[in-house]
């Protein structure tokens, strides 16, 4: 089976350049017409220009592809807004979204400043938020959406100097948790990819022999995937250098304690217990949480639900 987006209107976000430039190429060579956007900024979201984003633009067009180019700045929900409905204006819907745009701020917690925790959730988080929101009426509608998020190891496992970054990436995962249930009666289906690839965000961060490794183009096949007809929804794909995982968050099964071990000794002296993982899950949404430690309190008490 070959996927194609042939028909399919796609915006990808922070395409002007690297992972970006890569989905919306992959994208348009498969057939679907995509808005490149890009704020066109530095690394850290200062300055602008459209020129990155005009670039591969012509390399769509070069390629027989159809393509726009758009410098909304995902932070700004009217500049979003703004370029959805051109895109709808011109091509009558918005059917797939890769919320992509990225900046970095990097320092450790102690010397992180208020400006630049804000600024990277607003550009990571508060960006992908708007960019889907401003898809999610014409997606409802039509009954038919794809929306690919973008996590990071870095939010999932941690990283030294990115407290902004890691808490906006795991945000991110939390959006996506939600909207799949919330899109599932009107087939849109979401997504996240936690990409680790050579980038100007990854650059000074890996050694040359293995950046030539981990091309940009190797996590696109993941992304083409997500945001395909028979895609998943609230699934987290790991992808970087040709290797591809599923990432899931897991609960123990836990234990039941009688109401009076209700103690911080109690929880010490059962820790090991608590924390076993050989019958662990991935819950599927929070009532199954719920649902799960009544269902053992009840047991315990011998109480029939």
């Amino acid at each position: 089976m070959t996927i194609r987006f042939d028909g399919r209107v796609a915006i990808v976000t922070g395409a002007g350049n690297g992972l970006g430039r890569a989905h919306a190429l992959g994208l348009a060579a498969r057939g679907a017409k995509v808005v490149v956007n890009d704020f066109g900024g530095a690394r850290d979201g200062t300055g602008g220009s459209l020129t990155a984003a005009e670039t591969v633009v012509e390399e769509i067009r070069a390629a027989g592809g159809t393509a726009m180019a758009d410098a909304a700045d995902v932070s700004n929900f009217e500049q979003v807004k703004a370029m959805v409905a051109r895109a709808t204006k011109e091509w009558g819907s918005v059917d797939l979204l890769c919320a992509n745009a990225g900046i970095l701020r990097d320092k450790s917690f102690a010397k992180m400043e208020l400006a630049d925790f804000d600024k990277v959730i607003d550009v990571h988080l508060k960006g992908t938020f708007y960019c889907c929101k401003a898809v999610w009426d014409g997606m409802r509608e039509r009954n038919y959406g794809r929306i690919v998020v973008t996590t990071s190891s870095s939010g999932l496992y941690g990283n030294f100097g990115q407290a902004n970054y890691g808490a906006a990436k795991m945000g991110i995962v939390g959006l996506m948790n939600v909207l799949a249930a919330e899109g599932r009666k009107t087939d849109i289906r979401i997504n996240t990819i936690s990409p680790t690839a050579a980038t100007r965000m990854t650059e000074e961060l890996l050694p040359p022999q293995a950046l030539q490794l981990m091309k940009p183009d190797a996590i696109t096949p993941a992304v083409l995937y997500l945001l395909s007809d028979n895609a998943p929804t609230r699934t987290i794909m790991g992808a970087g250098a040709g290797s591809f995982a599923v990432v899931k968050i897991l609960e123990s099964e836990g234990i039941n304690l009688a109401e009076a071990d209700w103690t911080p000794d109690a929880i010490a002296e059962h820790f090991g217990a608590i924390s076993d993982m050989s019958k662990a899950e991935a819950l599927e949404g929070a009532f199954q949480q719920t649902q799960k430690y009544v269902a053992q309190a009840a047991a315990r008490a011998g109480v029939k639900l």
